[in-house]
Formats: C-alpha cells, structure tokens, sequence
C-alpha cells in the first residue's frame, strides 16, 4: 500500500459509514461525501435532499439480531424490528463512536467521477456554500445505495388526479380521509402503504401485476429471519419447499381466501414481502386487492380485467433504478442490467480501485454484510487480500450461478441469500487472514477482535 492512499466514499448511509468505519480500522486516510445535513442516508425522515425513502411509521423489515452492525450491537430495549427515529439514531452513535463524524464533509454533493490517466478518482463536487471544488483520490468506495432514483410505470391515457412515488410518501393525514386510492406493486413498500392508506381512506385498492409470497415479520414466536436461519444449513431447493409449505398452512391459499394470484414458484423465488398486516387488512376489506392496469382513463383506471374504477391518488411503489448519477455512462452503468456484473457484488472488472459497497439485497439486512465487503476493500488496498486473475471468469461464474433460481429481470439484479453470502464474503476474509468466526444458531457473529479501545461517543442517541 502507498503511503499516500486517501479514500473517497460517497453517501454517509449505514453502508458508507461502515466503509469508512473500516478505513479508519485499517489506518487508511478517508473522506466522506454526504448531500445531507446528518448520517443514516433512506432512514433520514424528511430528508431535505429528496433522497429519504421512510416514512413517518417506517419499522425495519429484518429483525434487530440480523440488522445490527457485528461489532455495534443496537441498544438492548430497541424492539424486534427498529422504527427509522431509533436506527437513524443508532447509525449517529455508531458514527460518533466509531470517530467516522469528523470525516464526513456534510451537505455535498458529488457532481462528477472522472478517472484521471494515472487511475485516480477526480472527484468535482460542490460544497454547501454552492462553491464548487476538485479533488483526486487513490481509491473510491461507492455507497450512495440504490433506494432512491425512483422507477415510475408508463400507461397508455393520462389520469387526473395526483399521481406519485412511494419515494415521496411520508403518511396519512385527515385529508385523506374519504380519498380513494390505488397501490401499484406488491413489494414491501406496496405492503406498507396499502396498509398505511387504509387507516384513513375510504376505499384502498392493491393493483398487482405479478403473484407475490408474503412472509409474516414473526412466525413461531420468533422475528422469520431468525426462524430463517436455523435451516440456512439446508440445501437451498428443500428450504424453499418448506417454507413455501408453511406458508401455505399459515396462510391458506392466496386465490380463495383473499383474491389475490396464487404464486407459481416457491418462496425465495423472487424476494418475498414481510408484512405482518397486509393479508389481515385485504380479509377486512380494507384493502382491495386489483390486477395490473390496462389504461388510465382521466379520474380512474382500467384494469387488465376490464373493470373501471375512479381514484384520487396513485401512488407507484415500483421499485428503483441502480443509479450512479455522478459517473458517466460510458464508465458505469447498471440501469438495465439483469445481473450486476461485479464480483461478490462489490469489485469491478476494469478498475481495481473501485468498490461498490451495500450494492446487493438479500432477504435480511445489508449493512453487517456491507461492512464485510468493506474490510475486503480494505484488505486489498492494504495489499492483504488478492483478487481472481481472471475477473471476467469469476463475475462471470457469480452470474451464472446464483444463490437460487431467482427470477430474471431488474427487481433480482443484486439479490443473494444473506447466509450464502455471508458465507462467501467470510471465505474473501479468509484469504485476506482474518477469520470473522462462527454465528451460533438464531444469532449473527460477533467479531470482537475488530472492536476499537472503548473510547468513542456512545451517548448519542442510540447508546
């Protein structure tokens, strides 16, 4: 390693701040870009940025066992699944604790990457002043997540009334009471809005266009994650049949019991929506469930049924596309891509000071495993860690093979199996020296051997 090495990482989420966290660790010179006035990126409620993707009764979707960073963990009277004040709060402490906050250039944003002929990073931003500024780095870590440059459906007609983005819903008030609203999507921000919206409207309809597996946020007394990982040791193929039979014994059949279209794959099969209110919600009528829209039709909807209905507000819960708006196209660009072509979702073929970090989902959290791909990152660039010869061939096979037969398309770009791919990125440690250790059953690891001296700032918020 050079001397002379100075990282860039861009976004100040969980998963940039764990970048930087392990730069520091590594005795590494960093910078962190932020646009926002404070850290946590999506959990920022009313983010002044537009980049907030919460909104006001936002709960996380994992558990907090599988959601915390394995050497901070989150403060013990935190519930099963954290609203976004306490995580916001809790990725502030770790910041704090951590001394990432002194490193954080806040209210930037990041205009453009240019790579410079010897192969650094020119990083043009403009500061919260408005002045506009330059700076070359040796190494770049890309973090600004991919939860917020919104995809919007395209019908054929125009509608009337308000049409928006879950990106930009932050909760009800009394003027939705008597609104009519429809939901498309069935994902877990179309879970949460559906069921938000309905506490005040008078009419709430759910347009899906494809079957969707909903999964309960507690099956058996336990958080489904943690229930989960006590059969991460079976074979992918028999832990998607018997969850897809537990479902539905737990559930009944989604066609007959709530008007929705019974999935035709098995569960893991595309990422599954964890909402433990939705099916309840549909039984009660208070959520109508739709099929995919046909048209718009001024102040209504025609559906692929051929049924009309009048609606004052659409609201897309439609996912994102993977954006970087700071890179021209020509040097990155995974928009359309079906598999995001990088090796353990994290390093590119070409430049082999460029690491993508929080670029994957799986069903779990992806911070504690970001921060494994941070130490990676780390590791190579303290000169620990060596990468495959030949990348192609490796990002090629990760591609072809991945962790279960997803299903093709944008939305299953970057998923993995948590456990596989925690796995994984353990075994790139590896042959970097560093074993994280073992997980017991039901609970992540902890890898204390990484925890610095207990001086940081541990009152502020979370801890």
């Amino acid at each position: 390693m050079s001397k002379s090495a100075h990282v860039c990482v861009i976004g100040a989420g969980p998963s940039g701040l764990t970048a930087a966290k392990n730069c520091l660790e590594a005795g590494l010179q960093v910078t962190l870009f932020e646009k926002n006035d404070q850290v946590g990126g999506n959990w920022v409620f009313n983010s002044s940025t537009g980049h907030s993707s919460v909104y006001n009764n936002t709960h996380i979707i994992s558990s907090r066992s599988w959601s915390e960073y394995e050497d901070f963990p989150m403060p013990d009277h935190y519930p099963d699944y954290p609203n976004h004040r306490q995580l916001q709060a809790y990725f502030d402490s770790y910041s704090r604790h951590f001394g990432v906050h002194e490193h954080i250039r806040f209210e930037t944003n990041v205009d453009q990457v240019v790579r410079d002929a010897e192969g650094n990073w020119q990083i043009n931003y403009t500061d919260k002043n408005g002045q506009s500024h330059s700076q070359t780095f040796t190494q770049l870590m890309v973090a600004n997540g991919h939860h917020w440059n919104p995809k919007y459906p395209q019908y054929p007609g125009t509608f009337n009334g308000t049409f928006t983005h879950s990106h930009d819903f932050k909760g009800v008030d009394d003027s939705w009471r008597n609104k009519r609203v429809l939901v498309i999507g069935a994902g877990n921000s179309a879970c949460d809005v559906a069921v938000e919206s309905a506490r005040l409207a008078e009419h709430v309809g759910l347009s899906m266009r494809s079957p969707q597996w909903f999964l309960p946020k507690f099956m058996f007394g336990l958080p489904s994650d943690v229930l989960g990982v006590k059969s991460s040791w079976m074979p992918s193929k028999l832990r998607q049949m018997i969850f897809t039979l537990l479902l539905k014994v737990l559930q009944g059949n989604y066609q007959r019991k709530y008007g929705l279209p019974m999935p035709k794959e098995p569960v893991l099969s595309h990422h599954p929506s964890v909402n433990s209110d939705l099916l309840d919600f549909i039984r009660h009528g208070r959520v109508k469930p739709r099929p995919a829209i046909e048209s718009l039709d001024g102040d209504g909807v025609v559906f692929s049924d051929g049924r009309r209905e009048e609606y004052d507000t659409i609201i897309a819960c439609t996912g994102f596309w993977i954006s970087f708006p700071f890179f021209d196209s020509k040097l990155v660009d995974f928009e359309n891509a079906s598999r995001v072509p990088l090796y353990r979702k994290m390093l590119h073929e070409q430049y082999d000071n460029l690491y993508f970090i929080g670029l994957f989902q799986p069903l779990g959290c992806i911070w504690p495993l970001a921060d494994y791909q941070a130490k990676i990152a780390c590791q190579e660039i303290l000169g620990n860690y060596q990468r495959p010869k030949d990348m192609a061939a490796a990002i090629k096979h990760e591609m072809d093979h991945p962790h279960m037969n997803f299903q093709a398309g944008g939305r299953h770009s970057t998923q993995v199996d948590y456990h596989i791919f925690r796995k994984e990125l353990k075994g790139e440690l590896a042959k970097a020296g560093i074993d994280i250790g073992k997980a017991p059953q039901g609970e992540p690891g902890r890898y204390k051997q990484f925890m610095p001296s207990p001086q940081g700032n541990k009152t502020a918020g979370a801890h």
